[in-house]
């Protein structure tokens, strides 16, 4: 399912500095999403996290984390642009979610701490109503033991006691639900190869069930994602290109057929 059909740039007029100096920023029209899963594609500073970012900003997406679209500090530049672009949907969802890399290991440690709390809560209400009724000290305890449980429900024993990986896909997965767009910066930061091929067949599943996908990533692993779209943010220009014609994929396959032709040169 393609929800988002495209986005436009409406006139930008004198605006200068970050985000509307950013080459491919500058340079943009329109961008139409053909297929569920559609990756930016770019060196570090191309624009392809800036511009994901703008979309998130300005779909209204859900983040992963405390912090709101609407009121993170480390987006405010971003939601100027984001003011300044049109999207149109073919339907409009407001299922999915706006994941960083960043956010992910900063929500893993705000989950555990929340555990912790309520972990704290319970032994508290244990000394608290020491010598009361059972039934007191269970009603005391509900409120935390029912947050606890629906922690546990969804994250297991907690995001940080599995390694990076495994809690991404734990997060990942828990937090979907059908016919959304989900915004994805770098997803790989936490995956192994093996847990990108995971991954993969996460997505796989998720597009069965009608979402889309926008994901700005350096792997050559995800970008392989049978059926998707990729658009490469270089030269300061945003166009389409093939898998097999992207340089990341073309460097890794030259460097893991010959290791020592680029290691000799270090």
């Amino acid at each position: 399912m393609i929800h988002l059909r495209s986005i436009a740039k409406r006139g930008i007029g004198g605006k200068e500095g970050f985000p509307f100096s950013v080459p491919v920023i500058h340079a943009m029209n329109e961008i139409e999403f053909r297929a569920p899963v559609t990756f930016f594609v770019g060196e570090n500073g191309s624009g392809k996290s800036t511009l994901l970012e703008a979309i998130a900003c300005a779909a209204g997406s859900v983040t992963v984390g405390s912090q709101s679209v609407k009121t993170d500090p480390s987006l405010a530049q971003i939601r100027a642009l984001a003011q300044n672009l049109r999207l149109t949907w073919t339907k409009r969802t407001h299922k999915g979610f706006f994941l960083r890399a960043e956010d992910f290991f900063g929500y893993a440690k705000q989950m555990a701490q929340t555990r912790r709390g309520l972990e704290e809560d319970l032994n508290k209400v244990d000394n608290e109503y020491a010598g009361r009724s059972e039934l007191a000290k269970a009603l005391a305890k509900m409120p935390h033991a029912n947050e606890l449980h629906a922690l546990k429900s969804r994250y297991g024993e907690g995001l940080d006691a599995r390694s990076h990986g495994e809690s991404f896909l734990v997060l990942f997965q828990s937090r979907f639900v059908p016919n959304g767009l989900y915004l994805l910066d770098e997803p790989e930061a936490p995956l192994s190869p093996i847990r990108q091929l995971a991954f993969l067949s996460a997505l796989r599943q998720m597009t069965a069930e009608n979402s889309q996908f926008i994901i700005a990533t350096h792997s050559p692993i995800i970008m392989a994602f049978p059926g998707a779209e990729i658009l490469s943010f270089e030269g300061g220009q945003i166009y389409r290109v093939e898998y097999d014609d992207l340089e990341h994929v073309n460097l890794t396959r030259a460097f893991l057929n010959d290791p020592p032709a680029y290691l000799r040169h270090l």
